[in-house]
C-alpha cells in the first residue's frame, strides 16, 4: 500500500474529461516505483495509451512537457504543486499527500518549543494538507501560530529553490514539517530564526543550528578555494523553471569586469559527467537550480557557487550576509488543470 495519495480517480476523470488519446506520467524519484501501476490503471480504465517519463524530475520547474511536445495530450507531474510557468501541455499536478499520522511527533515537538511561544509554521507539498491540523493542535496547547505566504506558493509551503513563505516572519522559531535537511536549512539561512524540523518519516525532530553551521563551513571552504579562479564556467538550465540566461549574462559581464574568463554552458541536467570535458575551467557559477551547489558540491572536482557566494568571491558581498540562492516567479500559471 503506498505511503501516498495517488489520487487516481481524478486522472482518469482528467483524462476521460479531455479525451485525452495519449497520456504523459512524470514523477519525483521517490514516487516511481508507482509509475507501472498507475500506468496499468489508466490503461485498464481509459482508452489511452500511457508514457512513463524515465528521467530524473526535480520539481514543478522540471515538466517534461518539451520531451512530450507531440507526443502526448495531457501530462500528469504528481508530487509537485504548479509554478507560474507556460506549460504547453495541458499539465495535471497531483500533490501525492502523504499519508503519515504526525500526532504523536507533535506531541513530542511541544517539548522541544517549551520556551517558545509564536511559532511559524512551514512544510512541503506532501503535508500541505497536515497544516490546518497541526496548527489546531499546537494552538490548543497554547502556542500562536503564523503561517506565511507568499505569490509563488501555497500558504505555510516552501520549496527547495524558493522560501518567499518565510520571509519576514516574526516568530520565536519556526517549525518545519517534512523530510531532509535541504528545505529547513534555507529556512534557517534565509530567516536567521531558531528552525525545528519534525521528521514524520523517521518520527525526528532535529533542530538545524548545528547542520546549518556545518553547511556553511564547507561553502566557506569551496569559496575560499574559488578565489584563485581565473576562468569560469557559467552554468545554465534548459528546464523553463530553472532557466536564468539573463542572470548568467550579467554574471558573464560580472566576471568580465573582474578581467576574468568565463563561458556559459548550457545544460538540461547539471552532473558531475556533463562537466568533464570543462575541466580546463577553475569554477563553476550555478544559475540552475539553487541545491545542485549546496547538496551535491562534494562529487563535483572544482567548486560550485551559487551567484550569491560569487559576489563573496568578488568582494561584493559579505560573508556576514551569506545567503542561499533561490528563484523568484513572477509570470502567470498557465495550462495548468
Amino acid at each position: 500500500m503506498s505511503m501516498y495519495d495517488m489520487d487516481l480517480s481524478r486522472v482518469i476523470r482528467k483524462i476521460e474529461s479531455l479525451d485525452a488519446k495519449t497520456v504523459g506520467l512524470q514523477f519525483p524519484e521517490g514516487l516511481k516505483v508507482q509509475a507501472t501501476k498507475i500506468a496499468q490503471k489508466i490503461e485498464e480504465e481509459t482508452d489511452a495509451i500511457v508514457i512513463i517519463s524515465g528521467d530524473p524530475c526535480f520539481g514543478a520547474c522540471d515538466v517534461g512537457d518539451w520531451k512530450m511536445k507531440g507526443s502526448v495530450d495531457l501530462i500528469v507531474h504528481y508530487g509537485h504543486t504548479p509554478l507560474p510557468l507556460k506549460y504547453e501541455i495541458p499539465t495535471l499536478f497531483i500533490e501525492a499527500y502523504s499519508k503519515i499520522d504526525i500526532k504523536k511527533d507533535l506531541e513530542k515537538s511541544l517539548e522541544y518549543m517549551k520556551d517558545y511561544s509564536r511559532i511559524g509554521l512551514v512544510t512541503t507539498t506532501q503535508h500541505l494538507h497536515l497544516l490546518n491540523e497541526t496548527r489546531d493542535y499546537l494552538e490548543d496547547n497554547g502556542k500562536e501560530v503564523i503561517l506565511g505566504s507568499s505569490p509563488s506558493t501555497r500558504k505555510g509551503q516552501v520549496l527547495g529553490c524558493n522560501f518567499s513563505s518565510i520571509k519576514d516572519l516574526e516568530v520565536d522559531v519556526i517549525l518545519f514539517i517534512g523530510n531532509g535537511n535541504f528545505h529547513p536549512l534555507g529556512i534557517k539561512l534565509f530567516s536567521n530564526t531558531p528552525v525545528l524540523a519534525l521528521d514524520p518519516y523517521n518520527s525526528e525532530i532535529r533542530n538545524m543550528d548545528e547542520f546549518a553551521d556545518r553547511i556553511l563551513r564547507i561553502r566557506f571552504a569551496r569559496i575560499t578555494k574559488a578565489r584563485s579562479a581565473k576562468k569560469w564556467g557559467i552554468l545554465v538550465s534548459s528546464k523553463e523553471g530553472q532557466y536564468r540566461m539573463m542572470l548568467a549574462k550579467e554574471i558573464k559581464k560580472i566576471l568580465k569586469d573582474a578581467n576574468m574568463e568565463s563561458y556559459i554552458i548550457l545544460l538540461d541536467n547539471v552532473t558531475p559527467d556533463a562537466l568533464l570535458p570543462y575541466m580546463d575551467l577553475d569554477a563553476f557559477v550555478v544559475s540552475a537550480c539553487p541545491r545542485i551547489a549546496i547538496d551535491d558540491s562534494q562529487m563535483y572536482k572544482k567548486p560550485l557557487l551559487t551567484p550569491q557566494e560569487l559576489e563573496i568571491v568578488l568582494n561584493k558581498r559579505e560573508w556576514e550576509n551569506y545567503q542561499l540562492d533561490e528563484i523568484l516567479f513572477h509570470e502567470r500559471y498557465s495550462n495548468t488543470i
